[in-house]
């Protein structure tokens, strides 16, 4: 199965993307598709801190509930409040719709730690 990698994203060996561009971070279509129908997204407050590599919520689907990590430190300046009710946009724009939040303050050494689109691509093939 072929799956949907962006080559302008940065992503996390535990499937979250970083968008640069937009400060944007949401999980993987891979990560949708191993989990299966997603029924419960917990995201942090605006203005918390995040650390890269530690966990700032849980989806719950109805196979499993996954932590998710940032893959970047920064402060939330925003959180994707359609997922409270439609928590099932992660499953049908990942990148898109289904993003989960928003990262200011992001150091840009820290995209040095995280995957390309190609090495991702390696890792879920």
């Amino acid at each position: 199965m072929s799956f949907d990698v962006p080559s302008d994203l940065y992503y996390l060996e535990s499937h979250e993307w970083y968008d640069p561009d937009t400060g944007r971070v949401g999980i993987s279509d891979f990560a949708q598709d191993e989990l299966g129908d997603v029924v419960f997204v917990e995201l942090p407050d605006e203005g918390d801190a995040l650390e890269q590599d530690n966990q700032f919520g849980v989806v719950e689907s109805i196979k499993a509930v996954s932590d998710l990590y940032s893959p970047v430190s920064g402060e939330v300046s925003d959180t994707n409040t359609d997922l409270e009710d439609a928590p099932e946009l992660v499953n049908d724009e990942p990148f898109g719709d289904g993003w989960m939040l928003e990262v200011e303050g992001v150091e840009e050494s820290e995209l040095d730690d995280l995957l390309t689109a190609e090495e991702y691509r390696e890792q879920i093939e």
